[in-house]
């Protein structure tokens, strides 16, 4: 599988603020890792967090709603976004289907002094962080095991089997990127795994 088709801005194209600017909280990890569960926990803390939602050109799974979990476009206004410049970072995760973080997205919310929860891929991840820095915290959310992250995707219930078998062969490759985050919590036992990266965040933001 290629993964050479993630891009980024530059910090030249971020603008300045006069005013006290909010952090970024990056989270990424395998798809059923648990990753969701653990970002939902932590903005229930009261830490001004508000979620950064990304806009994708696959199609809404279960109940999600377009401007809830992810803003839902045709893959033609998706490139209009890449023509003017629009996005953070895009990727093409799997062949057809595409995610990026809009840039008035983040920064309306870092200019408010709000705290600005990333729930991306990999290399979504890792291009955030690489533009923003220290004021970023990137946290890579650890499976128990490929054969535990494969059960969790059956259970789950959601994918045809072959698209679990994409995201088992994308898993692969994600893990192998996890030394590259600033944090790594492995999420073999949910309370556990809630009360690490509550910690990590915290620390983060009362720094």
């Amino acid at each position: 599988m290629s993964n050479n088709n993630t891009h980024s801005a530059t910090t030249a194209d971020l603008p300045s603020s006069g005013g006290v600017r909010g952090r970024l909280l990056i989270f990424a990890a395998p798809s059923g890792a648990g990753k969701s569960t653990l970002v939902q926990y932590v903005m229930s803390h009261g830490l001004n967090t508000h979620f950064s939602i990304s806009t994708t050109t696959r199609a809404p799974r279960g109940t999600e709603q377009h401007g809830k979990e992810y803003y839902f476009v045709t893959t033609d206004q998706f490139n209009e976004h890449i023509r003017r410049g629009d996005f953070v970072e895009y990727e093409e995760v799997y062949t057809g289907r595409m995610y990026g973080t809009l840039r008035s997205e983040v920064e309306s919310r870092l200019d408010a002094g709000q705290n600005v929860v990333f729930d991306v891929d990999v290399n979504g991840g890792m291009n955030i962080k690489r533009l923003y820095g220290d004021q970023a915290l990137s946290i890579f959310i650890m499976p128990p095991s490929i054969d535990e992250l494969r059960r969790r995707l059956i259970g789950r219930a959601t994918d045809a089997p072959e698209v679990i078998d994409q995201r088992i062969e994308r898993a692969e490759y994600e893990i192998s990127q996890a030394d590259r985050f600033d944090r790594i919590v492995v999420n073999d036992g949910l309370e556990q795994a809630k009360q690490e990266i509550l910690k990590i965040v915290t620390d983060f933001l009362c720094a």
